[in-house]
């Protein structure tokens, strides 16, 4: 069938994750939604909203409050909690869970959330730190046969020659040092530094300056300029460490279990999380650190149980608390432990600290638009014609039926010897993979002989 393609598809395939293609909310400089920008379409007030939300977090304003996400199954909730991570910057802490995931049967369910909300908190650590840096101008590693196998040689030392604009060194590193070199793959022409106390290596990028250092015209590493000033120095460097990360290194520190090198897999103590905490104050108070507020996405909210929002909302108003954000497709249902129905199955007191965002179904144009983000993302090329189908499908049935019919309808043109998706392909993957509301029908029609 003839048609016209939408997208060469390349060859190699990768992994696509749901919302890989997100990078912002695209916003213009005056906070209003550009249509179709940063991976979103649509769902202009939703993103407006966020937006107003992203500037509330910056300064500072958004204690004992979180953000809600109402909406009709595949309206971008999910999309838009990930795009205000983006907005708030690369280091910023992000979980996304389940409501459904609180539930274990090994740890308690407050522990599961604690846990989550100490992962969305990051601290960015400032240290001064005596180091070596300078770019590589050579490698000697000297290797010397294994005690235990003679025929083997291993590492044992190096000699690195670092140099900078104004200076040139020659290091001899021990074996701890000398592995981290091999593992790293360091060669002639990187950037890098040493720790002079601990030994840790770490490559800044490459540079293009050293002559005789071999380059490539796509560079994968990062493309530095050769460091000014003395090869030993005193360097600032920022590490961004979750709350979690601090909560396991103290229990690990002040256990026997890390004497066996094992590390905590269910609950780690209250009293050592008042110790980090303690630190962090220290830090703050310092200078030596500042708080990284995370975002906490917790999807299908209306899963949790009165216990669990009560948790929430205890946390909203704690001192350290990361931006907490729900999502429900629910209207009014029973809050989960209770014989309550409240809007959204949530209390009414933890949504009164909740700033309410709806998200509307998607119009034609709306669902065109993200099929074809969807489709290049994934590599995909689609005929007029499929695309038409695919658009029909969406606005008729759902858009996520319709983005999730990508991929079998891909397979199924390549089994005919196609590269690009035709009308044919599409109607028959739907006729394979049928939608929710087709799954009602065929429930319906044999119900007698379902078991019940």
């Amino acid at each position: 069938m003839s048609g016209i393609g939408i997208r060469v598809e390349t060859v190699a395939r990768r992994r696509i994750g749901s919302h890989s293609h997100i990078r912002g909310l695209g916003l213009d400089e005056k906070g209003k939604a550009v249509f179709k920008a940063d991976g979103l379409v649509g769902q202009i007030e939703a993103r407006e909203a966020a937006g107003i939300v992203v500037k509330m977090i910056k300064e500072g304003k958004m204690a004992g409050r979180g953000i809600l996400f109402v909406g009709p199954p595949g309206t971008g909730k999910t999309a838009l909690a990930v795009a205000i991570a983006r907005e708030l910057g690369e280091d910023t802490p992000f979980v996304m869970m389940s409501g459904s995931e609180i539930y274990s049967t090994e740890r308690k369910k407050t522990e599961v959330l604690m846990e989550a909300v100490r992962k969305s908190l990051g601290v960015r650590v400032k240290e001064v730190r005596k180091v070596y840096e300078g770019v590589v101008k050579e490698v000697k590693i000297r290797r010397s046969r294994h005690p235990m196998v003679p025929y083997y040689a291993i590492p044992v030392e190096a000699k690195i020659t670092l140099a900078t604009k104004d200076e040139e060194v020659t290091l001899t590193v021990p074996e701890e040092v000398t592995q981290q070199v091999i593992e790293l793959g360091i060669r002639k022409g990187d950037v890098i530094w040493i720790d002079a106390e601990t030994g840790r290596v770490h490559r800044v990028g490459r540079t293009k300056e050293l002559e005789g250092a071999r380059t490539y015209d796509i560079e994968v590493k990062k493309v530095v300029e050769i460091p000014k000033g003395s090869v030993k120095k005193e360097k600032e460097i920022v590490t961004v460490l979750t709350l979690h990360d601090l909560d396991v290194y103290f229990a690990t520190q002040r256990s026997l279990v890390s004497f066996f090198g094992l590390t905590f897999e269910r609950e780690i103590p209250s009293e050592v999380r008042r110790d980090v905490d303690e630190t962090i104050k220290k830090w703050l108070d310092q200078k030596k650190a500042e708080l990284v507020p995370g975002v906490l996405f917790i999807d299908d909210a209306h899963m949790l149980d009165i216990e669990a929002f009560s948790f929430l909302t205890r946390a909203m108003e704690s001192e350290f608390a990361p931006i907490i954000i729900l999502a429900t497709n629910r209207g009014f249902a029973k809050i989960r432990g209770t014989d309550i129905e409240s809007p959204h199955g949530m209390p009414l007191d933890l949504l009164d600290r909740l700033l309410i965002i709806p998200t509307r179904p998607y119009n034609a144009d709306e669902v065109k638009e993200i099929i074809l983000i969807r489709a290049e993302e994934m590599e995909i090329e689609l005929s007029k014609e499929a695309l038409d189908k695919l658009v029909d499908l969406g606005v008729k049935r759902s858009l996520r039926y319709a983005v999730q019919l990508l991929e079998p309808a891909r397979i199924i043109a390549e089994d005919r010897g196609s590269q690009r998706i035709e009308l044919q392909d599409v109607e028959q993957a739907s006729k394979l993979f049928i939608d929710v509301s087709t799954s009602v029908e065929y429930l319906r029609q044999y119900e007698q002989m379902f078991l019940k």
